[in-house]
């Protein structure tokens, strides 16, 4: 099965075509075996040749591409691939059986089931890569889908517009991930992930800014966009106007984690630069306590869920800038079963409350969806830290290694997880728990179907049980990164942080039952801290509108003006031109004419024509001069 490996992203793809071309003509059974069926056959197929592999690296070059880049169309199963395709087919075949029930009564069904295969395609095609340049079409493709995906709501502008929003501010990113590419292939020669690690030997580790440094910036530039960091964040927030599906696929297991599969991947890379793992792990800290600080005011049960995916997208890029790459792997893995089951379940609730996202308007809804409400008690639990539960262990490992490398680091971590305890229980005692805040009349909250809940199900279970793989994941993903040795960790100490960090969680569920932020605060949380006006007010009204205004002056007065006032002095100078010719060169030619004809008047009368006449003149000339002549004498 390992030599199959290129089939894994086939599948998917060929799911993706059907459905494009001749999807409308399908019943939606068809539609349902055609697309789950494509991503459960890759899921298959990748679990056997991960089986098969032990672990160890295989690569399949299908065909020569980019010989210049050294960049073939070829697929690498190694550990940190086996790890990303196995979440990315497992979570995305139960997020596509999940969409068969909540998608059900939704028109475009076939086109829906088709962008999100053409997603999956994308995905594998990005994570089983096995060079940069094939990794970047990947990349972009996913953004594409993204696009599609958010927007697919076509009839609503905002879904438009956040579908837009996620187009433009990934573009920006991904200049920074092309142009660190292009960078790395200048100082090794190649972009194969086998190559860059050996090339990348002869470069010592720079304890200053240089070209290595300027490089991996580049590239985590790349990673700010498409993992939702800080500035690049705004994005995904307003990505929730696409299905709920999407959100659990796209925006919390598979995605999102782009940035953070790139930049582990590119660890050879950015071992040697420390100064720019200082500023991931800087920028990953503010991203997580900024966006959790947003999440505890927020009122629609989507967008907390999606603040909280920038924060613990932040936990993990703390991970990547402290060199624990294997740990900020094991927290994507984590974090992409209990957040994908924190999506599928707020989808149900959004389902039996007849759409109401609200959370102000639910309420007591626990003895309505029991299992909706067990499962996302086990994911909110997981995302807190509870012990023995999937976050745990991940969240663990973060703060243990964020307090051997930064302690600044580490104070930011420990105050984000209990920010996390506080919006998560907030979420479930607005949706659970409490009086019932809805309307009887028009709203009968249900429990979801089994092709809904059986996902949930599976998904809880793995928010409990993945946690535990912490035990052999390190060793098994040990052959990819670099050697890490943080400091010596005394038993004594690590039991004091484990403490520390599961006491700053359950204080912070004690506190979502005991304070609602109020006030001018809530009022600026609430608001994301004028982040988005801001934005507007910069580079959308700005840069944007602002210097299109300029431009569009600037073409109209100095371009356009420049070819007009080229026209007007050809028009001006011609018109000179003609004057002078009418008045001044046609003049003195019809003035020189008047004084030839002028002038030969007297002539005119004396040449007669007559002998006698002329001979006359003559006499009266010899008289003329005989006078003189006289005269004088």
């Amino acid at each position: 099965m390992v030599d199959l490996i290129w089939l894994i992203p086939i599948f998917p793809l060929c799911g993706a075509i059907l459905m494009l071309l001749i999807g409308r003509l399908l019943p939606k059974a068809a539609v349902n075996a055609i697309c789950v069926g494509s991503v459960t056959a890759s899921f298959l197929l990748a679990l056997g040749a991960v089986l098969e592999a032990h672990g160890q690296p295989h690569e399949v070059i299908l065909f020569q591409w980019l010989p210049l880049l050294k960049a073939d169309v070829g697929y690498l199963l190694d550990p940190l691939s086996s790890v990303m395709v196995l979440v990315v087919t497992g979570i995305g075949t139960l997020i596509h059986l999940y969409s068969t029930g909540y998608m059900a009564h939704e028109g475009g069904y076939y086109r829906f089931f088709g962008y999100m295969n053409l997603f999956v395609f994308f995905m594998l095609q990005l994570i089983l890569a096995n060079n940069y340049a094939l990794l970047f079409v990947g990349w972009e493709g996913v953004g594409l889908c993204s696009y599609l995906l958010i927007g697919f709501y076509f009839h609503k502008k905002s879904a438009g517009d956040a579908g837009k929003k996620a187009f433009v501010v990934n573009r920006l990113g991904d200049w920074g991930f092309l142009v660190g590419m292009l960078l790395l292939w200048t100082l090794t020669g190649t972009v194969r992930f086998t190559e860059v690690p050996a090339a990348l030997h002869q470069y010592g580790v720079e304890t200053t800014f240089g070209t290595l440094s300027l490089a991996a910036l580049c590239m985590f530039i790349g990673a700010t966009g498409k993992s939702a960091q800080a500035p690049l964040y705004v994005w995904l927030p307003d990505a929730m106007e696409g299905p709920t599906p999407v959100s659990a696929l796209i925006h919390a297991a598979t995605m999102v984690t782009a940035g953070v599969y790139m930049i582990a991947r590119s660890s050879s890379l950015f071992h040697l630069t420390p100064v720019t793992l200082s500023i991931i792990a800087g920028v990953g800290a503010f991203t997580a306590i900024f966006a959790a600080s947003i999440g505890l005011v927020q009122n629609d049960i989507k967008r907390v869920l999606a603040y909280s995916t920038v924060s613990q997208l932040g936990f993990m890029f703390m991970a990547l800038g402290v060199g624990a790459y294997w740990v900020a792997i094991f927290h994507l893995v984590t974090h992409a079963f209990f957040k994908a089951l924190l999506f599928l379940c707020s989808g149900s609730v959004i389902h039996g409350m007849h759409g109401q996202q609200d959370m102000r308007h639910m309420g007591g809804l626990k003895k309505y969806m029991p299992i909706t409400h067990a499962t996302m008690l086990i994911g909110s639990l997981a995302i807190a830290g509870i012990p023995g539960l999937a976050g745990f262990f991940s969240k663990e490992e973060i703060l243990t290694n964020a307090f051997l490398t930064s302690k600044s680091v580490y104070a930011i971590g420990l105050i984000t997880a209990m920010m996390t305890a506080f919006y998560m229980w907030r979420l479930m005692r607005m949706t659970f728990y409490g009086a019932e805040r809805f309307d009887h009349h028009h709203v009968h909250p249900h429990e979801s179907p089994w092709t809904m809940y059986v996902p949930l199900g599976i998904l809880a279970a793995g928010s409990v049980l993945v946690g535990w793989w912490h035990l052999s994941l390190e060793h098994f993903l040990a052959p990819v990164f670099p050697v890490h040795e943080p400091e010596h960790l005394e038993a004594m100490t690590g039991n004091i942080l484990i403490a520390v960090a599961v006491s700053a969680g359950l204080v912070g569920m004690w506190l979502a039952t005991k304070v609602e932020v109020k006030g001018a605060i809530a009022k600026v949380l609430l608001n994301k801290w004028y982040v988005d006006e801001l934005y507007d007010f910069l580079f959308v009204n700005g840069l944007c509108k602002g210097g299109g205004r300029f431009l569009s002056e600037f073409d109209r007065r100095i371009v356009d003006g420049g070819v007009n006032g080229a026209a007007w002095s050809t028009r001006f100078t011609s018109t000179i031109l003609m004057w002078w010719d009418k008045w001044i060169i046609d003049g003195a030619v019809r003035l020189s004419s008047s004084l030839v004809r002028f002038s030969s008047y007297p002539a005119r009368y004396l040449q007669t024509g007559h002998v006698q006449t002329y001979a006359l003149f003559a006499v009266l000339g010899v008289l003329v001069m005989f006078g003189i002549y006289v005269t004088r004498s």
